[in-house]
């Protein structure tokens, strides 16, 4: 026995010795806290030793609210190198942690340990997407190293060379299609999927459905103009609720979904498009958008400098491991560069609340200046480096999956639409207007981007403001043979020309008032409603309880809404989506509330999809004028809102006469 305890002594005092601690940083300086919208996650203290690296952290989160960290968590240095996660204390990883009283959650996490030349390093909280990430810890006396992550870019361009293909732009169907292994429509509770589909085309993204058959079979058809990701998705799949593709034109995508050894979903592509590049479709979680901080400009970039040097040192790792292909490689890059870009734009946007806010005086919105001198940095086109360093022109951006989002965020910059449409000043509807408003975007786009010319980009943008505008010019007889001319002649690119020109040519040749709607289960719905209320006109308002602006819009219109139930030439039709026809208890909740006295109709999320592709709308609030026949009206004649109802409904009755 006392040699037994003698021999655990000695154990002891090795393991003592063999843990050697030669650095400890106190209070580290770190360079911004990622995707935590609701708190921070500090660094309070870091202790290298030769056997490991541990991180005491402190997370500041609002008591009461859930946060997960990940088992798979992993610290990087400034070279990619990866140190990963062994044990926490103080929590429990891989579940809820409820935020105390106080919102503060002490832990300790030991990692594999770094070498101690290592002068600053990120922590990753895991290989998903909107992991919690602090970068650029550091001493507060070391001296940070420049990013690299520029480098590192070209490094992989000159290293992975890829040509683009002639025919890049190209219309033509894309089938995605496979089987949903052991699939029981009973158990797993659903009976579709969907599509997410926004093309730059397009004014709006869709949503197509796609039905499951009882073996668990899928397939789904539609056209396309040019190769891009998309996702299929649906909420009781737990494959972080999407399932990436590569959709080609003239292509077949065939998908296996099934179950692994721990319960949960994966996927397997076995042909096609996808499976050429699948080594990049597993890995898209790293080049998803990221929520920065708060902070200043100055702050956000600098913090946006960090992630572009965290998401290239990554990726760098992921090719060499994973062996991309030159395909894959540049697919990764422009994905890369549509989402810190995005990112950085998303910050500016949530920003501005800061620092501007509304008023009504006398009728009319004022914007009041809260920090003039951040107002000035929103507006000053070296506030945006990110952007100036992206070849717009680069058409293989448009693959990525964020990039018709990326195109509305530099459409609606306030950089940009403030110098369209100056400060507190009205937009009238005159072909000056139209010329100087279009004119004066592009302008203003190529300050924010830095070129010389308008480039793609800013031609996709001009594209789409075409698109939002088209309705109201089409109200305004002569303007449409003035204005859209000045459009095209502004598209230089052949596929930004030839789009606007094909969208022209439709819309003309539009010459009914409304059109009828197809043999649909969502469509005989509609029929539904119209026969219960004849020889009424139907105003349809698609809205959700989590959507803010449905429920303003809903309870701004109260009085307008109780003049409108005394008409007997229009009806009004509530529909929203939830989980059950019954609805929460949120959904009935504010039914009783506000919509007491209306036909509200509740759908399930599945049936809500399929009113989504019937309509052509992904985003709400949307509306839609159903006529007394049954037939949907024609956009530009459409009722557009509560705000403008009466107006709107007298001028489409006179149409219709």
């Amino acid at each position: 026995m006392k040699k037994l305890l003698s021999t655990i002594l000695l154990a002891v005092i090795v393991g003592a010795v063999q843990a050697k601690t030669y650095r400890i940083i106190k209070a580290p300086e770190v360079t911004g806290c990622v995707n935590i919208s609701q708190g921070e996650l500090k660094v309070r203290e870091v202790i290298m030793r030769d056997t490991a690296t541990t991180v005491l952290f402190t997370m500041e989160y609002p008591k009461g609210m859930n946060f997960v960290l990940a088992k798979n968590g992993y610290l990087m240095d400034e070279e990619g190198n990866q140190y990963f996660l062994h044990s926490a204390e103080g929590v429990a990883l891989d579940v809820g942690i409820l935020s105390p009283e106080n919102g503060q959650t002490d832990f300790t996490m030991h990692f594999d340990p770094m070498p101690k030349k290592v002068q600053v390093f990120d922590f990753i909280e895991g290989d998903v997407s909107g992991a919690f990430m602090v970068l650029g810890i550091h001493d507060k006396n070391a001296k940070m190293p420049a990013p690299k992550g520029d480098a590192i870019y070209e490094e992989l361009v000159k290293t992975y060379p890829y040509a683009l293909p002639e025919e890049w732009f190209k219309t033509d169907s894309v089938t995605v299609r496979g089987r949903i292994e052991d699939y029981d429509p009973e158990q797993s509770g659903f009976t579709q999927m969907t599509l997410f589909d926004w093309d730059i085309s397009m004014k709006h993204p869709e949503r197509k459905v796609i039905n499951i058959t009882p073996n668990g079979s899928f397939e789904k058809t539609f056209m396309i103009n040019y190769p891009r990701l998309l996702t299929i998705q649906n909420a009781k799949i737990n494959i972080d609720e999407l399932i990436p593709y590569y959709a080609i034109p003239n292509d077949v995508n065939d998908i296996t979904v099934k179950k692994n050894e721990q319960g949960e979903y994966e996927y397997i592509y076995n042909n096609g498009s996808s499976k050429d590049v699948e080594r990049w479709l597993k890995l898209t979680y790293m080049f998803y958008p990221f929520s920065l901080s708060n902070g200043n400009v100055a702050q956000a970039n600098i913090l946006t400098e960090r992630l572009w040097q965290n998401m290239m040192l990554r990726l760098r790792t992921a090719i060499r491991h994973n062996q991309f292909t030159p395909l894959e490689v540049n697919l990764a890059l422009c994905n890369a560069q549509v989402n810190i870009a995005f990112s950085f734009l998303d910050y500016i946007m949530i920003h501005k609340f800061d620092v501007v806010k509304q008023e009504e005086r006398d009728g009319r919105r004022y914007t009041v200046i809260l920090d003039s001198a951040e107002w000035a940095a929103i507006n000053e086109p070296k506030s945006y480096p990110i952007l100036q360093r992206i070849n717009f022109d680069n058409p293989m951006l448009m693959a990525a999956g964020n990039y018709p989002i990326l195109v509305n965020r530099i459409q609606y910059a306030d950089y940009v639409r403030s110098r369209q449409i100056p400060m507190n000043a009205q937009l009238n509807v005159s072909v000056k207007d139209a010329n100087d408003f279009l004119m004066n975007g592009y302008a203003a786009m190529r300050e924010l981007m830095g070129t010389d010319h308008d480039n793609l980009m800013a031609q996709i943008c001009t594209y789409q403001n075409m698109l939002n505008f088209f309705d109201s010019w089409r109200e305004y007889e002569g303007y449409l043979s003035d204005i859209i001319p000045l459009y095209q002649a502004s598209f230089t690119h052949p596929y930004v020309r030839l789009k606007a020109e094909q969208f022209y040519a439709d819309k003309m040749a539009q010459q009914a008032f409304s059109s009828p709607l197809p043999d649909t289960p969502a469509a005989q719905l509609i029929r539904s409603l119209s026969e219960r209320y004849p020889g009424r006109m139907l105003f349809i308002d698609f809205w959700g309880t989590g959507c803010g602006p449905c429920r303003a819009a809903i309870q701004d219109s109260k009085n307008l809404r109780a003049e409108i139930a005394k008409r007997d030439d229009v009806k009004l039709i509530f529909i929203a989506g939830e989980r059950t026809e019954e609805g929460s208890n949120a959904y009935k909740k504010y039914v009783d509330e506000w919509l007491a006295d209306e036909d509200t109709i509740c759908l399930t999320n599945e049936e809500f999809a399929r009113m989504q592709e019937l309509f052509g709308f992904s985003g709400i609030p949307f509306y839609v004028t159903i006529t007394p026949d049954c037939h949907l009206v024609r956009d530009d004649l459409k009722i557009r809102s509560y705000n403008s109802f009466n107006e709107d409904i007298q001028r489409l009755k006179e149409k219709l006469k």
